[in-house]
């Protein structure tokens, strides 16, 4: 599967901040209640065409809490497999270490972090899978899960491959100064609050700029333009 404007994935977790978004999305009335949060984290991945999953730093060790149906299909696993456990199941003899441990340092900063690491499906087959991790914040910022997409990469796909990283970099030129620094913000880990003191900004003008980059650019999730930001090197 290549790469292209899918979830934000993993991210929309607007700017890394994907509860906010979505659940401004599915209760757009105030009054009207507004689901659980772990209820929100499954809605943020359900329908998403990116193998994605969502874990939870405050359980030990940080275990998967949901699945969608592509990481199913991509790894081989059912959900009971899956759910509980850290998503270093996948590592196998050639994993590299050290791509593992930057996963980690993303997990223990609560920054995003996209990597291109060497996992193993169910029955042993390797594969190179292109995996972003990012933090879920509620509406307080304070953080209540990860959100991590893998996709994976064929044979003849370099690593974070030119291609892309042209790609990407191209999508970025069509943004304003200011959109293209909100952009820049937002795959640094900031939150919308953070990016608007940066800024000098209201938190309400932050997040116009986050809506308009996404719809600029077409993508559905923070997690996408996380993506892009990182692969065209911002």
């Amino acid at each position: 599967m290549q790469f292209g404007p899918v979830w934000r994935i993993l991210i929309a977790i607007v700017g890394t901040s994907i509860v906010n978004e979505a659940t401004a999305t599915a209760a757009s009335d105030p009054g009207e209640k507004r689901p659980e949060p772990a209820v929100w984290a499954a809605q943020l991945i359900e329908a998403s065409p990116i193998a994605s999953v969502i874990s939870d730093p405050r359980l030990p060790d940080n275990p998967i809490i949901c699945v969608n149906q592509p990481f199913i299909e991509l790894t081989g696993y059912g959900v009971d497999e899956i759910i509980g456990r850290n998503c270093r199941f996948l590592s196998g003899p050639g994993t590299e270490p050290w791509l593992t441990e930057r996963i980690r340092q993303g997990v223990r900063d609560h920054q995003p972090v996209l990597v291109e690491i060497l996992n193993y499906k169910k029955d042993g087959k390797p594969f190179r899978n292109a995996v972003l991790i990012a933090p879920i914040y509620d509406e307080t910022d304070e953080l209540l899960y990860f959100l991590g997409s893998q996709i994976e990469l064929l044979d003849d796909q370099p690593q974070i491959s030119l291609a892309r990283r042209e790609r990407a970099a191209t999508m970025l030129k069509t943004l304003s100064p200011r959109q293209l620094d909100v952009t820049r913000m937002v795959a640094q880990g900031l939150r919308n609050k953070q990016i608007a003191a940066e800024l000098d900004l209201a938190e309400k003008t932050v997040k116009m700029h986050r809506g308009i980059v996404m719809k600029k650019l077409g993508l559905e999730t923070a997690a996408d333009l996380v993506r892009i930001a990182v692969e065209a090197g911002d």
